[in-house]
């Protein structure tokens, strides 16, 4: 049996340019400031492709290499960011206006972890429900039924396209951009 300590913790995901992270992360603070709820400041702004998973310290390069030929056959495309949702009492995010795109992604990527990477079907997400977290798990459902009703009249648009996946890390405080994989045109 391998020692908890020999293991990374990684997931996949999209993330936004720069200029919108820094937007995100505003409300996310807010959300910190006003309600108490500062967890989602521990990672930066993304869309989750694959949740956490664990792999021995030596299997990042493979991983790597399989998301690096998995993203040199993709193509860019858009995603518009509209308004906020929750999934009550614990968690509001950003919306998105059509999430076909990233549901295909998400397809994809599956069928290469499990084929490539070794993962088992309970490792990977059944599917997408494609968002922004800008709070979750320290949101009370006190705050929550506070802020709810604040943020949700909110307006929130946005918009990026994107050109790569992502692969963070979790390096015992928070999550880290470990690398990016452009797709194809975008090398």
């Amino acid at each position: 049996m391998r020692n908890q300590q020999d293991q990374e913790l990684y997931f996949v995901a999209l993330m936004p340019h720069e200029k919108l992270r820094d937007e995100i992360r505003a409300i996310k603070e807010r959300m910190r400031d006003c309600y108490g709820a500062g967890h989602a400041l521990r990672s930066p702004a993304h869309i989750t492709l694959q949740k956490p998973f664990k792999r021995d310290r030596d299997a990042g390069r493979a991983i790597s290499d399989a998301l690096r030929l998995f993203a040199k056959n993709e193509q860019p495309f858009t995603v518009e960011l509209d308004g906020y949702g929750a999934f009550a009492p614990r968690v509001i995010y950003i919306k998105l206006k059509d999430n076909s795109h990233i549901a295909t992604l998400h397809e994809r990527l599956k069928a290469l972890l499990l084929s490539s990477l070794d993962f088992t079907p309970d490792e990977i997400m059944k599917g997408v429900e494609p968002h922004i977290t800008v709070a979750t798990r320290d949101l009370t459902r006190e705050a929550f039924s506070e802020a709810w009703p604040v943020i949700s009249g909110e307006p929130f648009t946005g918009s990026f396209v994107v050109r790569s996946i992502f692969l963070l890390r979790h390096n015992g405080r928070y999550w880290e951009k470990l690398e990016e994989f452009p797709f194809r045109g975008d090398e």
